[in-house]
């Protein structure tokens, strides 16, 4: 853990910062609301400590230190002059690169946007702000979010903290390890068919994705509209839900987020779960699961019984389509999506072409990195004439199944439980082919296609790798999975996260 003492006293209190406290978000804002400990001093601290460990795990692409400093030090003397202070106050935290901040250089990690400065603030955004939070830095990623390891970065590849030889996951991984490695108490990641809760699992901290529709996702750097959402990843289930109260709501700028009122999560937590029914779909322990982790749920099925939930065996048949879905209708959004990245308006532009045409196929063919072209590719061939009717639209009418499916069960139980991926973190050495990465998503991706909430947290560990849980939920119900993952927390423990030094 760490622990540092500043040589400074500010009124008569000599400042103990200690990362690893489980409860770092609750206990800091108190010192900080207390008037125990300066907020700038907390920040700088965490920025060494980024700055000791960053050469080993290579979480962030950027680090706003001076911004990040004078931003505490106007907190500190906003407190000083009796002003009401926000949820977060002094609570350092990082972004994932495709969510915008204004001044920031933020580049999805793709060389197309290299050079790329936000010129307003994404919605999450100005709501952490406004709410006193400091944001440290930006953190790595898998090219405009597609991949599940952080190696198709255009940056650098990240490093899991508990092994430095193996992925973090992706495509959150720099969010995922900043948490793992307590170089941040909390990180907001974006999530289409996993990208929170696989590196929440490899790193062995908790990863929410909300409701489609719970959290605006204006600002966000558009991966597949239909599938995205920002989410956070965090060491605890208590700490999900205070930056949950901070960042789900509707929104003007986003005509896709839901009006329906945002409950108080943290009521939530610490709860009874007697009676509550978690549903365990046979499809979801297939073979090519690794068995240790099997057990890891099992575990957790019986820590569930003996807290007085009901274990009832579910059936979600449309499983087996999740991934071809998913692989026409995201690839889709992305061809559409990206279509803007062609060397006129902003971000890269090649230098030698002769025409318009030569400009476009140059600025992308060298802009793109190979998967997110590989996926451009795919996509813009399913929509294409000919093609449209035989994929995309069979892929929309597939998917329409499989959240008929979860609307069916969801009527049943309350929750569903599930692996959150089929190995541990793999190591980063490890030459895998596109399909084998895609089929890494193969738990994740139908809650994204469904559009409901899904939330993972530590199981355990296998042979020191972290083991994550799934909990699924009805739509807008992040609540019960609070309650439900809470209770298991508090059940089976937290993982002591590493200690790099």
């Amino acid at each position: 853990m760490l622990s540092v003492v500043v040589t400074e006293v500010y009124d008569d209190f000599i400042l103990v910062i200690d990362a690893g406290d489980i409860n770092h978000i609750k206990n800091a804002f108190r010192k900080v609301k207390g008037d125990k400990i300066r907020a700038v001093d907390g920040a700088n601290e965490y920025l060494c400590e980024i700055e000791k460990i960053e050469d080993k795990v290579k979480s962030f692409v950027s680090l706003r230190k001076e911004l990040a400093l004078e931003e505490a030090k106007k907190l500190d003397e906003k407190r000083k002059n009796g002003e009401k202070l926000g949820k977060l106050a002094g609570i350092p935290l990082a972004i994932k690169d495709n969510i915008l901040m204004e001044g920031q250089k933020l580049t999805s990690c793709s060389k197309i946007l290299e050079n790329y400065v936000g010129i307003y603030d994404a919605t999450v955004v100005k709501k952490l702000k406004e709410e006193d939070a400091i944001i440290l830095g930006v953190t790595n990623m898998d090219e405009f979010a597609m991949g599940s390891t952080t190696k198709t970065s255009y940056h650098h590849k990240t490093a899991n903290p508990w092994d430095l030889d193996r992925v973090p996951g992706g495509s959150s991984g720099g969010a995922a390890a900043s948490v793992a490695a307590q170089e941040v108490p909390i990180s907001l990641g974006s999530d289409t068919g996993g990208s929170v809760r696989q590196p929440a699992s490899f790193c062995g901290v908790v990863g929410l994705k909300p409701t489609y529709g719970r959290v605006s996702r204006y600002g966000l750097m558009a991966f597949a509209s239909s599938l995205d959402q920002i989410g956070t990843l965090a060491k605890t289930v208590e700490d999900v839900a205070i930056c949950m109260n901070v960042i789900a709501g509707a929104d003007d700028y986003d005509a896709t987020v839901s009006k329906n009122e945002v409950p108080d999560y943290t009521e939530f937590l610490n709860k009874d779960i007697k009676g509550l029914k978690v549903g365990l779909p046979k499809e979801y322990f297939i073979e090519g699961l690794n068995p240790e982790i099997k057990k890891i749920v099992d575990n957790s099925v019986n820590a569930l019984k003996e807290l007085g939930a009901e274990i009832v065996e579910v059936s979600l048949p449309h499983t087996k389509y999740a991934v071809p879905t998913y692989y026409v209708l995201a690839p889709a959004e992305a061809s559409s999506n990206l279509a803007r990245f062609d060397g006129i308006r902003y971000g890269y532009r090649a230098k030698d072409y002769t025409d318009l045409e030569s400009l476009y196929v140059k600025t992308r063919s060298e802009g793109f990195g190979a998967e997110v072209k590989r996926r451009i590719m795919i996509g813009t061939y399913v929509l294409s004439a000919g093609f449209y009717d035989a994929y995309f639209k069979k892929a929309q009418k597939v998917r329409t199944l499989i959240k008929q499916d979860f609307e069916n069960v969801l009527n049943e139980v309350d929750v569903i439980l599930t692996p959150v991926a089929p190995s541990v973190a793999f190591k980063l050495s490890d030459t895998k082919t596109p399909i084998e990465l895609y089929l890494e998503d193969i738990f994740t991706i139908s809650a994204n296609l469904a559009g409901v909430p899904a939330i993972s947290l530590s199981g355990g560990l296998i042979d020191n790798l972290p083991v994550g849980v799934q909990f699924m939920g009805r739509p807008f119900d992040e609540g019960t999975l609070i309650k439900v993952s809470s209770a298991l927390e508090n059940k089976i423990g937290r993982l002591n996260l590493p200690k790099l030094d």
